[in-house]
């Protein structure tokens, strides 16, 4: 890996004198890292970066209507349970990040505990699913800039030319931020999340108060417990529902993407992922019991199972919740620059987790070494960041003009299956590394075995049932029709999905073949110190089962 500016201590020390003490006591010295700017995040940091990154607003206006239409009132218990298996992954992310806190996260994890091919496979699904949700972060932000400004003809046309190009422009600017620095990231990430949260919870109050005094329009509904019983429902239908909720909790592991960055990196970054999850359940619950309550599940009108609603719920429930008058009006453009500023700052924690996976792919000679490269002044990496932004800015375009940009939807409805992936990974990973430690406490054996395992093993029962569903073409927005034998007829959620891992695949083969080393194991595995930038090395602190390293010199830089 090279680095833009950056000379680490010459020193010719041994890992255990680089650390400042033996392998494993958890100090770390300045050089042993990637070259990202240390210490930067502390817990509060971190965790509005984590919530940030599923953006709640976003998430909430597109998946909220079709969740409704799959299990009606059901949605209060389903945001529930959905969050469920997201808790125990988080858990086995916490356990992790202690053995190993490299920004690689279930690419580094997963390369120690099942080898170098199943590593660079979750390291694949992390940057498929940041790549292809771009497209539809840009395009909700192209929109919303319109709609805010009450120029409703262009913002309620997605594949606007107009759209396209707002949504360009915002995916350029928010590459810039992240190539600037994880600090000013940061700090915008605290500004747009205030926001956000703050018209989230004015949005719930002010509903449930119009459902409790009367007010609330016809069709409204009144809070039942009914609607937090999980039985009643098909299994099929419940599934489904809790497949689109899985996909609004994620983004909460952007904590641990930046854990090289973040003060005592073994800790916070694991703490603010549960942390995260924790603060988006209390979100989602509430806001999905205000908005099913205030505008019901009718068809018509603002009601949730209205289709012509089901792309974007808030923006329909702004005026009707908030009034288009006086000071009403004033709160249905802030509800409108809620979800902007939400798309934005999803747009922004999807540029920075994915630099750092494959800054940190780079690094242990995965791909190549021009991802490994860091800004010498502001300490990000570059190449990883830029190519982000680029990468999502072709797919964008290309897939806006497929089908009059559909494929965008069901690009986003395909993510479910990569996110179950690499989440569930984790999950099997943690109990893995830990195997031979599990027994020696009773939290072990949960937190580091049994739950992580539990929710690996329902993420991935998800996955399965995720690619039975989309094969049907009725559950895409667009499909292919076969024009030769056995003619089948498949819904394009499918094909995005088997493409993604046709591409990982091809991918993978071909970065074996010009980088044989990390392929055979020889870079990375159970036993190796964690590589840093060309000449630095550390050890990875904390490995249950990893043999004893012996003492390896630091070589100067010439």
């Amino acid at each position: 890996m090279t680095t833009e500016g950056i000379t680490p201590p010459k020193t010719g020390g041994s890992i255990e004198s680089a650390f400042g003490g033996p392998p494993g006591n958890g100090s770390v010295n300045p050089a042993a890292d990637k070259g990202l700017k240390r210490g930067a995040l502390g817990l509060i940091s971190s965790t509005v970066v984590g919530v940030a990154s599923t953006a709640p607003a976003y998430s909430l206006a597109a998946t909220l209507g079709f969740v409704v239409v799959t299990i009606g009132v059901k949605s209060p218990i389903v945001t529930i349970l959905a969050f469920v298996p997201m808790l125990f992954i988080a858990f086995a992310y916490n356990e992790m990040n202690k053995a190993d806190p490299d920004c690689g996260t279930t690419f580094t994890w997963a390369t120690r505990a099942f080898g170098p091919r199943t590593g660079w496979a979750g390291g694949w699904g992390i940057v498929a699913a940041d790549v292809l949700v771009m497209a539809s972060l840009a395009q909700i932000a192209g929109q919303y800039v319109f709609l805010l400004f009450n120029a409703h003809g262009i913002g309620s046309d997605p594949s606007s030319g107009w759209v396209l190009l707002v949504g360009i422009g915002w995916i350029v600017a928010m590459t810039y931020i992240c190539y600037r620095g994880i600090e000013v990231s940061a700090n915008m990430q605290k500004a747009l999340l205030g926001i956000e949260l703050t018209m989230l919870l004015v949005l719930s109050i002010v509903a449930l108060v119009k459902v409790g005094t009367g007010s609330a329009p016809v069709g409204h509904l009144t809070p039942s417990w009914s609607w937090f019983n999980p039985f009643g429902e098909s299994p099929s239908a419940f599934v489904n529902g809790a497949l689109l909720m899985v996909f609004i909790y994620w983004g909460w592991d952007t904590t641990v993407s930046v854990n090289e960055e973040t003060a005592d990196p073994a800790r916070i970054p694991g703490r603010a992922a549960v942390l995260s999850t924790v603060v988006l359940l209390a979100t989602y619950a509430l806001v999905v019991l205000s908005v099913q309550s205030f505008a019901g599940i009718g068809t018509k009108g603002i009601g949730l199972g209205n289709t012509a609603n089901q792309g974007d719920v808030l923006s329909v429930l702004g005026h009707a919740i908030f009034g288009t008058s006086g000071f009403g009006s004033v709160l249905s453009h802030l509800l409108l620059l809620m979800v902007l500023s939400s798309a934005a700052a999803s747009t922004q924690t999807t540029i920075l987790p994915t630099a750092r996976t494959t800054l940190s792919m780079a690094t242990y000679k995965s791909i190549p070494k021009a991802f490994g490269r860091i800004h010498g002044k502001h300490l990000t990496p570059t190449v990883s960041t830029v190519a982000m932004g680029g990468v999502s800015i072709v797919l964008y375009v290309i897939m806006n003009y497929i089908s009059a940009g559909t494929v965008i939807a069901d690009s986003v409805s395909a993510l479910g299956v990569m996110i179950a992936f690499y989440y569930g990974l984790t999950g099997f990973s943690s109990a893995w590394y830990y195997r031979r430690t599990l027994r020696a406490s009773a939290r072990n054996l949960w937190l580091r075995g049994i739950l992580p395992v539990l929710g690996g093993l329902m993420l991935f029962g998800a996955l399965v049932f995720s690619l039975y569903h989309y094969w049907n073409p009725v559950n895409s927005y667009t499909s292919w029709h076969m024009t030769f034998p056995p003619h089948w007829h498949v819904g394009g959620v499918f094909i995005i999905d088997i493409l993604t891992l046709v591409v990982g695949v091809v991918l993978m083969v071909a970065f074996a073949a010009v980088r044989p080393a990390f392929f055979r194991g020889e870079v990375l595995n159970k036993d190796t110190p964690t590589l840093v930038p060309e000449d630095v090395y550390a050890t990875v602190t904390g490995l249950p089962d990893a043999h004893p390293m012996p003492n390896v010199p630091v070589p100067e830089r010439p």
